[in-house]
């Protein structure tokens, strides 16, 4: 495998370096976002017909890895971009592609995704909240839990159970909402950080119109299950971007604290290692993505390794701090506690590696 950029590739990387440079925000946000889009570097990959700039996956892993490299904020719209969006490409109507699309790349509408649920977390088949066909339109009822950005959001992805005799991955179906629709309700869940990032929804009796159905009636398995191979495919370049500044400041401080700690040392070296292993994991995810179009289940293993990875080594800085108050590594410890639930738990990535990557039987 050659690891090195194509010169079309060399350029792509030489203007995201030349435009970071020059427009490196102060904030985060969707003035951010928009900037991103009006430059062409929010949907790269997307049809160019949906605002997209149809450019190879390799441009998009370029641009994740010079974004990390600058510490830039990513674009707001997370769950669209990485969700959402591919979900309505492969599985709605050209109608719904020409409305939601371009908005979601411009940040002018929000997208949260409403999955999990209080007694149905990591086992998405046993959703319950009830999406009831009404003639032209649906009637939503139930909860969903750690829905990231619902506080903001302007729609939501929802999957829920469509034939209340059906059982488990039988009988889903998957809607938009309003998230201004009447009967929504959102409560942020305050995290050990102190902020409120997840979120519950509370849905009762929303009206969902029968054009915002994605794919058919209790066909939401199969659309649900796009949703997710898009969510950890597109995850691996950008957590490993974040986790390559993470590492090169671990190294930073252990120069400036423990320079003579054999120990130490090597942990520090794992760290790194481990790094390079992970970067050379997503190439071969990426050459996949290349040949098929559709992610694989390879990213599991990309989620899966960041997320104990990152756990593993802002508890090391810590320890190189020897109770010294610092903010930035407090947090970053206290955040990456989430990193083995959220996007699928390291449980469920597990089962996902053993039965689809090494041919393993199944766990039930």
């Amino acid at each position: 495998m050659d690891l090195r950029d194509s010169p079309d590739e060399a350029a792509f990387r030489g203007h995201v370096r030349a435009w970071l440079a020059d427009n490196l925000p102060a904030e985060p946000g969707r003035d951010w976002s928009k900037r991103m889009d009006d430059a062409g570097l929010a949907g790269l990959t997307w049809p160019v017909e949906y605002g997209g700039g149809g450019a190879p996956y390799t441009h998009q892993a370029i641009a994740f890895e010079e974004f990390a490299r600058r510490a830039a904020p990513n674009h707001v719209n997370v769950i669209a971009l990485g969700m959402a969006g591919p979900t309505i490409m492969a599985h709605g109507t050209e109608e719904q592609r020409r409305r939601y699309l371009p908005r979601m790349l411009s940040a002018d509408e929000i997208w949260c995704q409403g999955f999990s649920e209080p007694s149905a977390g990591s086992d998405l088949s046993a959703v319950r909240t009830r999406i009831e066909p009404r003639g032209d339109h649906f009637l939503v009822n139930g909860q969903k839990v750690w829905s990231s950005l619902a506080h903001v959001a302007d729609f939501c992805i929802l999957l829920g159970r469509s034939d209340p005799a059906s059982d488990r991955h039988a009988g889903l179906t998957y809607v938009i909402v309003d998230m201004r629709a009447p009967g929504v309700d959102v409560r942020p869940l305050r995290q050990i950080t102190g902020e409120a990032e997840f979120n519950e929804i509370f849905f009762t009796d929303v009206h969902v119109p029968r054009e915002n159905l994605l794919g058919d009636v209790g066909g939401g398995w199969q659309v649900a299950m796009t949703t997710l191979l898009h969510e950890r495919g597109t995850l691996g370049f950008a957590l490993t971007g974040v986790l390559d500044a993470q590492v090169a400041r671990l190294v930073g401080l252990a120069k400036e604290r423990v320079v003579d700690d054999p120990i130490i040392r090597d942990r520090v070296a794992r760290e790194w290692i481990e790094l390079q292993a992970l970067k050379l994991t997503n190439y071969r995810s990426l050459t996949a993505l290349m040949q098929t179009g559709i992610p694989g289940p390879e990213a599991s293993g990309s989620k899966l390794h960041w997320s104990e990875q990152n756990q593993r080594l802002t508890k090391l800085a810590l320890e190189i701090l020897g109770g010294e108050d610092d903010a930035y590594w407090s947090y970053e410890q206290l955040r990456s506690r989430g990193n083995t639930i959220e996007a699928g738990t390291s449980e469920i990535l597990r089962n996902i590696i053993a039965e689809r990557v090494l041919g393993l039987p199944r766990s039930r």
